[in-house]
């Protein structure tokens, strides 16, 4: 995932108002989702929408 895409996610979350904690914003910042989904869809990692883990399972929305 680019990290600019992600950073732009969480600017449009804190501008939104959805965003407010500071030890959210620095978690979200350390830890990127793309950690956590399968090369398959990590390029999606900065879409504000569940993406499928395999399994039938998706992680959730950052805004969820």
């Amino acid at each position: 995932m680019e990290k600019p895409a992600w950073e732009g996610l969480i600017q449009r979350l804190i501008r939104g108002g959805f965003l407010r904690s500071p030890r959210v914003i620095g978690a979200l910042r350390r830890v990127p989702r793309d950690l956590f989904l399968p090369e398959r869809v990590k390029a999606h990692a900065a879409v504000d929408s569940p993406l499928p883990i395999g399994f039938g399972q998706t992680i959730s929305a950052p805004l969820s």
